[in-house]
């Protein structure tokens, strides 16, 4: 993590799917969003925005709880949405093809203690906790240690 994380809040779900569209802008191939929090903290919910602004086309954008991964193909770029959830072992992630997409896709990776030795290093850590006085808002806090972030999260709404 960077020395000095940045804490967002997002005080309704719009701002949390406009956050998304924003952070989705500046993304590329080989770059990596780790989505840390508890069910329901808003994690798909980001992801849903985020690959749906970057579609060429409107598709449905499901939780890949069950399917562990979804693709899409978004312009010259394929992203990879993974939940980790129900994995017991790092050998599960492997089996995914995860650590070959780090490299050459556009991940978003929820539950992503679970990569254990596999987590890139040049990852941008999003943190998502709901606010206990209000269930609408989130508490977000980005963290990094590849400088490639510093200018992208300075840049986003705060």
């Amino acid at each position: 993590m960077t020395t000095t994380p940045v804490t967002l809040t997002l005080t309704s779900p719009d701002d949390t799917a406009a956050l998304a569209q924003t952070l989705g802008r500046a993304l590329g191939a080989g770059d990596c969003l780790l989505l840390n929090g508890p069910i329901g903290a808003g994690k798909t919910h980001f992801s849903r925005h985020l690959i749906q602004s970057r579609l060429d086309t409107p598709e449905d954008v499901p939780s890949p709880t069950f399917t562990l991964v979804q693709t899409y193909q978004a312009g010259t770029a394929e992203i990879w949405h993974a939940d980790l959830y129900r994995l017991s072992s790092v050998d599960e992630v492997e089996e995914l093809g995860l650590s070959e997409a780090f490299e050459t896709a556009i991940c978003l990776v929820e539950w992503p203690e679970k990569l254990g030795p596999l987590t890139p290093r040049n990852a941008l850590t999003l943190t998502f906790q709901p606010d206990p006085a209000d269930e609408e808002t989130r508490i977000l806090t980005l963290g990094w240690t590849d400088p490639k972030w510093t200018p992208i999260v300075k840049a986003l709404p705060k």
